[in-house]
C-alpha cells in the first residue's frame, strides 16, 4: 500500500427498484445490510426509469447492481432492463442480481429464476430467499473481486 493512500475495502454497490416499483423500504433494508457488510452503497431509489438506471450504473461503474421488486412486476421489468445493462461494455462483467416479489402468480417452479438467469442476471433471489442468502452471495463476491 502506498503511503498516504487508504486501502480500498468492500464493494461499490448500486441498489435500485425498476420503473414500475415505488417501494423504498426494501431499498433502505438492502442499503443497511450491504453497508453493515462494509460495502459502499448508492441507493437510486424507487421508480427509476430504465435509461436513468443504466446511465447511473455506467457512471458509477459498480462491482454489484442489486435490483429489488416488491410490486410483483419485477419479472417483466427485469427482462426489459437487463439487456440494456449488458449492452454496456463497462457493465458486461458487473454482477447483477435481482430479488423480491418478482411475479403475481404465487409459487413458482423455478422458471422465473431460470428465465432471468438466461437473460443475463448473475443471481435471482426469489421472494422466499433469506437475507442470509444475499449476505453469503455478497461475501463470496467480495472475496472474488479484486480491490
Amino acid at each position: 500500500m502506498e503511503l498516504g493512500k487508504a486501502e480500498r475495502v468492500g464493494l461499490d454497490v448500486v441498489v435500485s427498484t425498476m420503473a414500475s416499483d415505488a417501494h423504498t423500504w426494501n431499498l433502505v433494508f438492502l442499503q443497511l445490510l450491504l453497508e453493515e457488510l462494509g460495502h459502499r452503497v448508492t441507493n437510486l431509489g424507487a421508480c427509476v426509469p430504465d435509461a436513468d438506471l443504466i446511465a447511473e450504473c455506467r457512471r458509477l461503474a459498480p462491482d454489484l447492481i442489486v435490483l429489488s421488486s416488491v410490486n410483483g412486476h419485477g419479472f417483466i421489468d427485469a427482462q426489459r432492463v437487463i439487456p440494456g445493462l449488458r449492452a454496456c461494455p463497462e457493465l458486461l462483467r458487473t454482477q447483477v442480481v435481482i430479488g423480491g416479489k418478482l411475479g403475481i402468480t404465487g409459487a413458482d417452479d423455478g422458471s422465473v429464476a431460470r428465465t432471468l438467469r438466461a437473460a443475463g442476471f448473475d443471481k435471482v433471489f426469489e421472494e422466499s430467499a433469506s437475507a442470509d442468502e444475499l449476505r453469503s452471495f455478497v461475501r463470496a463476491l467480495s472475496r472474488a473481486v479484486p480491490v
